[in-house]
């Protein structure tokens, strides 16, 4: 399945007074890499995908972290983001956290591929994952 790379400066607000990076940011960085893998794999930023697809979005429905390796301002990480699981809506994602090469933090999601209800604009509906993002996320061999 698809995966893509990328680093991030952990900036002075990231952490917390301890001088470390305060969990939630963690969650925070794992979001912006989700976006970045469907950017790599699609070929086009979030707010193009969800005009392109007339989607909501992909809330998360799901999630988890460790941590292993308390990291602190200064540090460029590297996140390195897998598609682990592509249901008919939903699909889970895996991020492993680097400081060089050692592993700091994991963490996984479950999100779900959604559109505006059309009976109520403010509610979310399940959508299927089109076949052409589907393709992009788990090309056939």
């Amino acid at each position: 399945m698809f995966a893509n790379t990328m680093t991030r400066l952990i900036e002075w607000g990231d952490c917390d007074p301890a001088g470390i990076v305060f969990y939630p940011r963690y969650f925070a960085m794992f979001d912006t890499a989700t976006a970045a893998l469907f950017q790599a794999a699609l070929g086009i930023d979030k707010a193009a995908m969800l005009a392109r697809f007339a989607i909501a979005g992909f809330p998360m429905v799901d999630t988890s972290a460790r941590f292993l390796v308390a990291l602190s301002f200064g540090t460029v990480v590297r996140i390195e983001s897998r598609v682990a699981a592509l249901g008919r809506s939903s699909f889970g994602i895996r991020h492993a956290l680097f400081d060089g090469e050692t592993l700091a933090a994991e963490g996984e999601e479950t999100r779900v591929w959604t559109r505006r209800d059309s009976e109520d604009p403010k509610r979310l509906r399940a959508a299927p994952i089109p076949d052409e993002v589907r393709a992009c996320l788990a090309p056939s061999r």
